[in-house]
């Protein structure tokens, strides 16, 4: 069980907010490949200020500290939604974005058609023609080693998953500024925790 006191906030608190920027252009490469960006904000409750708080009959509570709420960026996501079925060859889309991208087309996609091979069609119901591919996941040095990031990258996938076939990610160590990885029993208890 995870330590509330330990944790910089309540992590009840946490939400997402979801934005696609579609720079509008009608070009070949943007019908193929959809960038998602995904904030995990807290809604941290803090005291102080100028206003005066209310009870709940609506009159001043004389000792009350004033409590405001501001949002504090604590981790992000992105996603890319791939739509095999419009735009340029999907597998060669994703080469050409990165080099984790192409790692997950070589698994999953012909480079000839830019379709799911066969193997990977026979194994799956036909649900959609698309794919969403979780990129990067981070939460803040606060927020790390309490098992949170499943739950808002769960609730981030339910939301983009809508006509999407097959939902992919590489698990890896995206974040090599901390400096507790250059020791390499941390890194290989890292490593061995996302496997």
């Amino acid at each position: 069980m995870i330590e509330s006191s330990s944790l910089p906030g309540d992590p009840s608190e946490l939400y997402l907010r979801i934005s696609y920027d579609d720079e509008l252009g009608d070009t070949p490469q943007a019908d193929t490949l959809e960038l998602w960006n995904v904030a995990v904000l807290h809604c941290r409750h803090t005291s102080g200020g100028e206003q005066e708080p209310v009870g709940i009959s609506g009159s001043v509570a004389p000792d009350a500290p004033p409590s405001t709420a501001e949002d504090i960026v604590v981790g992000a996501m992105t996603f890319y939604r791939i739509h095999l079925d419009r735009g340029r060859n999907a597998f060669w889309a994703m080469e050409e974005e990165s080099e984790e991208l192409y790692e997950i087309a070589q698994v999953l996609l012909d480079p000839e058609t830019g379709f799911f091979t066969d193997d990977v069609s026979e194994r799956l119901e036909y649900v959609g023609s698309a794919l969403l591919v979780m990129d990067r996941v981070t939460l803040a040095p606060p927020w790390r080693g309490y098992g949170l990031a499943a739950a808002p990258a769960c609730a981030a996938i339910t939301r983009l998953m809508a006509g999407c076939r097959v939902i992919a990610c590489s698990p890896g160590i995206t974040d090599l500024s901390s400096r507790r990885l250059t020791d390499r029993s941390e890194w290989d208890r890292v490593n061995t925790r996302i496997a």
